[in-house]
């Protein structure tokens, strides 16, 4: 039975009766280990022994959700907590539209919703391992302290998927939930199941681009799973928004304070060509033209991430009533899509063409472009420090078609502005548009830790406020010898 408060007298802190449930606690209990070796393995490299001042989900209920307090990783309590169900709640979407939302797996989509845990599962372990060399050169106990809370909850995300696939899938549950963890980020013989979960986080502007992009994926993705008709999905899902938000957070303001230094840097030092890269350069800051390629790489790697503009496999999942829309509570119409149409970006001829076609088949175009309408928020806030520094240069999202490796513009060769050109154009200017070798050695020189209390790298602004009401010099992490 859910209840409100967590019980932490467990091994597996729960809010979902797992004492009632022997055979349940004993199969999670033995993939315990597994887990513990494998973020020993593959979690933050050199910190597993450092107090982090963390905030552990101690409820469900909207306030006083979570106390905060020193903790090392490994002894962190993941725990699986399912938000409060619903009274009455039914099928959001889809032929069982309106029907009573599933409290056990139906039978005839057990292989679907399987692979939509799954799926979603694979990515929260990924980020973790592409993320485990940053705390060696974070550039405050700040940020420090926030790149391990976005681990933490990622793990906690893996436990989330993994009890419902041992809850609800038998032994192809069990065997699922060994793979989570037998897969590795960037592995050649067992990589990860979504190619922008097996690129490399080699510094922190690439960790502020990816939980700014790569995280509101997973938040477009999770609100989408949350409405599903599977109600302990659903339940899982509503719960682990709370924590996305603050992953986004991360990113978001984590690239302002970059972009802000920046531009702080070049009013105070008088330079006002952001394009004289060598001169801002000098001034000890990230210059804006890198940062854009930066933008440009993620942007696209997310984008990839949506899937082919027109899949069948969205149909199905959104007609069983086991994946919703983007707010599809939201939404006015029969919520089943029959004979609705909507427009999707095609390449024809040569030119970029806006065609209607089946609302079921173009719903990965449609998450996506709520993706892209929701990124451009934080762009736009971006710019404003720009603008008011008096510089005269905009940070733009690149053109959706842009450095595709799936969908309908895979191959495709066109400029970030949305100029289709030749394959040999595009390989001549791709150091213009993309992050180079050059530009990484240039971030790698930046990428120093920075550990004394109350110091931030010179490449980053200080965060106009701390974390839950502690001052912004507060030792979030107590680094040994800092």
């Amino acid at each position: 039975m859910l209840s409100e408060e967590v019980d932490y007298d467990q091994l597996i802190p729960n809010n979902v009766g797992l004492a009632s449930d022997p055979k349940l606690q004993r199969a999670l209990e033995e993939w315990h280990p597994g887990y513990i070796d494998w973020w020993m393995d593959m979690g933050p490299d050199g910190f597993q022994n450092t107090d982090v001042w963390l905030r552990t989900a101690i409820s469900v209920d909207k306030s006083g959700w979570a106390k905060f307090g020193f903790v090392k990783m490994p002894d962190y309590r993941w725990g699986i907590l399912l938000a409060h169900p619903e009274e009455g709640r039914v099928v959001p979407c889809g032929d069982h539209y309106g029907d009573p939302a599933w409290q056990e797996v139906p039978g005839e989509y057990r292989s679907m919703l399987r692979r939509l845990i799954v799926v979603q599962g694979d990515t929260e372990p990924a980020s973790v391992e592409q993320q485990r060399l940053l705390g060696k050169s974070a550039p405050s106990l700040y940020d420090m302290r926030n790149l391990f809370q976005v681990n933490v909850e990622e793990g906690r995300h893996l436990w989330a998927m993994v009890y419902l696939l041992q809850r609800y899938f038998g032994r192809d549950g069990r065997e699922e939930a060994h793979e989570l963890i037998r897969r590795r980020s960037g592995s050649e013989e067992a990589p990860r199941i979504l190619g922008a979960f097996n690129e490399e986080t080699p510094d922190w502007l690439s960790f502020f681009m990816f939980t700014f992009f790569t995280d509101r994926d997973g938040k477009m993705q999770l609100e989408s799973l949350a409405q599903s008709g599977f109600d302990p999905l659903s339940r899982t899902c509503r719960f682990m928004l709370a924590e996305e938000a603050h992953h986004m957070f991360v990113g978001d303001t984590g690239c302002g304070r970059i972009i802000r230094r920046t531009a702080e840097a070049m009013r105070e030092a008088n330079v006002e060509d952001p394009y004289d890269v060598e001169r801002v350069r000098a001034l000890g800051v990230i210059d804006l033209p890198l940062i854009q390629r930066k933008m440009n790489l993620h942007f696209s790697l997310t984008l990839d991430l949506f899937g082919a503009e027109e899949s069948t496999n969205a149909a199905n999942y959104y007609t069983a009533g086991l994946k919703a829309r983007y707010h599809e509570d939201q939404i006015r119409d029969d919520h089943r899509l029959h004979g609705a149409t909507y427009p999707v970006m095609r390449l024809v001829d040569g030119v970029f063409t806006s065609e209607e076609v089946p609302a079921l088949i173009g719903l990965n175009a449609r998450l996506r472009d709520d993706f892209v309408a929701d990124c451009a928020g934080g762009v736009r806030r971006w710019n404003k420090d720009i603008r008011e520094a008096g510089i005269e240069f905009e940070l733009r999202l690149p053109h959706v078609a842009f450095n595709r490796g799936v969908g309908e513009f895979a191959g495709v060769s066109v400029t970030p502005a949305g100029e289709i050109i030749s394959a040999e154009a595009a390989r001549q200017d791709e150091k213009s548009w993309l992050p180079s070798t050059d530009d990484a050695a240039f971030i790698e020189e930046f990428m120093q830790p920075t550990y004394q209390i109350g110091d931030f790298a010179g490449w980053i602004a200080r965060p106009s406020k701390g974390v839950l009401g502690q001052p912004v010099d507060f030792e979030y992490v107590k680094v040994p010898d800092a």
